[in-house]
C-alpha cells in the first residue's frame, strides 16, 4: 500500500521550475529579474543542504545559467509556468520503492487567464528523470492543495478538490476514495476555506499550505492574523475553532501552534496573504519566508525552530513571491528518499 512521507523525512533532493514567462516574470526587465533572482535564492538556499534540480525551459537555458548555482543540477523542459508544487508530482513509498503520483493539473481551476498544456506534462518529466514508476490520477488536484503528517493524515480545502472548475462531479467520498488509493490515506480532514486573497482573481481558491501545515504527527502550524482590521483575522479564528474539533487518523487532538502574521496588512493590490506556513523542510533544515518586518520574522523562525528542532531556519524575503501569488513551499517539491 502507498504511503505519503512527511516532508520532514528523509529527502533525495528538492525540485524547482524556473520562470518562463507571464505574470510571473512580469513587464519590466526589473519584473523579470526581481523573479529570476528569488527563485535562484530559493534553490540556493536548499542546496546548501540537499541536491536540488530546477527544470529550465528551452528558452530559458542560458538565462537560468546566469542566475543559478553551478553545484544545481537541471533538467530541460518546455514550461508554462514555474509553481512546482502544484505541476510537479507527489511522491509517495511503496514498500521499498517510490512511486510518483501524477494528478491532473489544469490551471488551479481553468481560469481564463492561465495556460497549462505544458505544466500538466512536467509530473511526468519529473518523475522520469527521478526513475520512478507513475501512479496516474483522474482527480484534478495540485501539491499545494493537499498536506500530510507522514501517518495518514490529509488535508485538503473544500473549495479546492470540490471545486467546480477542477472536479465538478467530485463528492468527498469520491476524493477520499482516491487520496486513500494514491496516498493511502487514512484520514481526510476538510478545511472549510483558504486565505481571502486566495480567492481573487490569480488565487488558487484556498491552497492548504498558505493555512496549516503539520512539523510533527499531532503538532498543527497555523496561520493566524492579530489584527481585526485584515479580513482573514475572522478567517483565522474560524480556522483555530475548526482544527480544535479535529482528530488525525491516529485518533489524536491536534496540539495547535500559532504563527501569527507579519504586521504588513496590505499591498498596491489589498489586503496581503503573507504567511510564515509556507515554508519547505530539507534536510537538516527549513526555507521559510520573511516579510522585512523584522520582529515578526524573528518570531517566526524561533516558533519554526522549536516546531523542527536540530534544523537550521534559513529565512527568505519572499514578499516577490507572494506578489506573484504563493511562497517558497509553492515553488518547491521535495522527493523523497527510498523507505
Amino acid at each position: 500500500m502507498n504511503r505519503w512521507p512527511a516532508e520532514t523525512e528523509p529527502h533525495e533532493r528538492l525540485w524547482l521550475a524556473f520562470p518562463t514567462g507571464g505574470y510571473t516574470l512580469g513587464d519590466t526587465a526589473a519584473d523579470a529579474h526581481e523573479a529570476r533572482q528569488m527563485w535562484a535564492d530559493v534553490a540556493a538556499a536548499a542546496a546548501d543542504f540537499e541536491p536540488v534540480t530546477v527544470v529550465v525551459d528551452p528558452s530559458q537555458v542560458d538565462v537560468a545559467a546566469r542566475y543559478l548555482r553551478d553545484d544545481l543540477d537541471t533538467v530541460v523542459a518546455p514550461l508554462d509556468d514555474a509553481w512546482m508544487r502544484d505541476i510537479g508530482p507527489t511522491w509517495v513509498h511503496d514498500d521499498d520503492s517510490l512511486r510518483a503520483v501524477d494528478w491532473v493539473f489544469n490551471g488551479w481551476g481553468a481560469p481564463a487567464w492561465a495556460t497549462w498544456s505544458k505544466d500538466a506534462l512536467i509530473a511526468q518529466t519529473v518523475a522520469a528523470t527521478a526513475g520512478t514508476p507513475v501512479v496516474s490520477s483522474l482527480l484534478v488536484n495540485e501539491g499545494g492543495a493537499i498536506h500530510t503528517d507522514g501517518e495518514g493524515t490529509v488535508l485538503v480545502t473544500e473549495t479546492v478538490q470540490l471545486d467546480p472548475g477542477r472536479n465538478p462531479y467530485a463528492t468527498k467520498e469520491r476524493v477520499e476514495a482516491e487520496l486513500s488509493r494514491t496516498l493511502g490515506a487514512r484520514k481526510v480532514i476538510w478545511v472549510p476555506r483558504g486565505l481571502t486573497r486566495d480567492y481573487e482573481e490569480f488565487g488558487t481558491r484556498g491552497h492548504v499550505d498558505m493555512v496549516a501545515t503539520i512539523p510533527s504527527p499531532g503538532t498543527l502550524l497555523l496561520h493566524t492574523e492579530r489584527d481585526p482590521a485584515h479580513p482573514d483575522f475572522e478567517v483565522t479564528r474560524e480556522l483555530r475553532a475548526f482544527f480544535e474539533g479535529q482528530t488525525d487518523a491516529s485518533g489524536r487532538r491536534f496540539d495547535i501552534v500559532e504563527l501569527p502574521a507579519p504586521d504588513i496588512l496590505e499591498d498596491a493590490h489589498g489586503p496581503v496573504d503573507y504567511n510564515y506556513v509556507n515554508h519547505v523542510v530539507v534536510n537538516g533544515g527549513v526555507i521559510a519566508c520573511a516579510f522585512g518586518d523584522r520582529a515578526a520574522d524573528e518570531r517566526a523562525a524561533s516558533i519554526l525552530a522549536d516546531a523542527y528542532p536540530g534544523r537550521r531556519v534559513v529565512s527568505l524575503d519572499a514578499r516577490p513571491l507572494f506578489a506573484r501569488g504563493g511562497g517558497i513551499h509553492c515553488i518547491t517539491q521535495q522527493q523523497p528518499s527510498p523507505a
